[in-house]
């Protein structure tokens, strides 16, 4: 890197021993880095919060980051998550200091599935399976059995960073207020990747009107039963999601939005709590001891609209985006890695003279 007072001439570095600078270090910076330093490329990671952290605005720490097919999106954008779920299952497969691990699930819907829902997911999931009357509750439509994957985010961010250093990537943690500033401090890179998710409404030269944050709370409660993920589909949706190696399940949810309260609200877990006892009883008891509930609340990173994913060119800079996932970082996560790390190379292309 040169002399922050001395402009390097970028002529004199090719291209694909640039650099690539990272804006966020959460779920999706962090896939991101790790597919391109697998692909080659030297990364660095700007970050306000790093794997580890605890912060409430540091969103990744907090997910339920199961892997759940989503409903009402485009065939790219399935593909997005056909992917990560080809990652995770490796992870799972292979690697338990990851935090991936593979879950029996049961899935209940209140109306039967619409052509655009999340019935796609049969084609990625193993061992899927319509449920028969009687398999399900009476005051249900239908209901699915698969096999998905789950992320405990406590052992994957850290595995993560871990990951990412053993690449050759480097952290650092600071806290930028433009893309400019990010441009400034990296003089010699070509290209800017901002994943800062709820930071893309306060950067002066990005100010997305479309970002805003939306508060999740989640009950976590400690239990050995804690293999199978029940999903309820519908007006009231409720989840309960396995952790295995943290032995418990994460009760929810909830979304509130543009509320930043760190404080807990009670009476969003006791409705938690009753959600989930009749979504799931044999696991979720009425009134579960307070000594085995711990709350866990965090600030999703959302977008009215969706999340934006794009290649601009700003000068002589190519700048992507990546944000605004909302709850669904970890389902997109290393489909969107991917993606990212296919517009780097379309980029070193146009760069490379054949």
């Amino acid at each position: 890197m040169g002399d922050l007072g001395h402009p390097v001439d970028i002529s004199t570095v090719p291209f694909a021993q640039r650099p690539i600078i990272i804006l966020g270090a959460g779920i999706i910076g962090c896939a991101a880095a790790r597919q391109l330093l697998l692909n080659g490329f030297p990364v660095v990671l700007v970050a306000e919060y790093l794997p580890g952290d605890q912060s409430i605005f540091y969103a990744s720490a907090w997910a339920g980051a199961a892997w759940h097919a989503a409903g009402g999106i485009s065939p790219e954008y399935r593909y997005f998550q056909a992917i990560t779920h080809r990652h995770l299952l490796k992870m799972a497969q292979e690697d338990p200091e990851s935090g991936v691990c593979i879950v029996d699930t049961r899935e209940y819907l209140e109306d039967p599935p619409t052509e655009n829902s999340a019935i796609w997911g049969k084609t990625v999931v193993s061992k899927f399976r319509d449920l028969q009357p009687g398999e399900y509750p009476p005051n249900f439509s239908c209901g699915w059995a698969y096999d998905t994957l789950v992320t405990d985010p406590t052992r994957h961010m850290p595995y993560l960073g871990k990951q990412i250093k053993a690449l050759g990537g480097q952290f650092i943690r600071k806290r930028v207020e433009s893309l400019q500033e990010l441009y400034a401090m990296f003089p010699e890179s070509s290209i800017f990747i901002n994943a800062s998710g709820i930071g893309s409404k306060t950067l002066s030269d990005v100010q997305d009107e479309k970002c805003f944050p939306e508060r999740g709370q989640n009950v976590f409660l400690r239990t050995d039963n804690c293999q199978t993920m029940y999903f309820r589909n519908g007006k009231e949706y409720t989840y309960v999601i396995p952790r295995p190696f943290s032995k418990g399940v994460v009760l929810g949810g909830v979304k509130q939005s543009d509320n930043l309260s760190p404080e807990v609200d009670m009476d969003i877990a006791r409705d938690e709590i009753a959600r989930a006892h009749r979504l799931a009883p044999e696991i979720v008891p009425e009134y579960p001891p307070e000594d085995a509930l711990d709350h866990i609340i965090g600030i999703r990173p959302s977008r009215k609209g969706g999340f934006r994913l794009e290649s601009e060119k700003v000068g002589n800079r190519i700048v992507l985006s990546a944000y605004g996932f909302g709850g669904g970082g970890y389902a997109f996560s290393y489909g969107v890695a991917d993606a990212l790390a296919k517009m780097v190379e379309t980029a070193e292309r146009e760069n490379v003279i054949l």
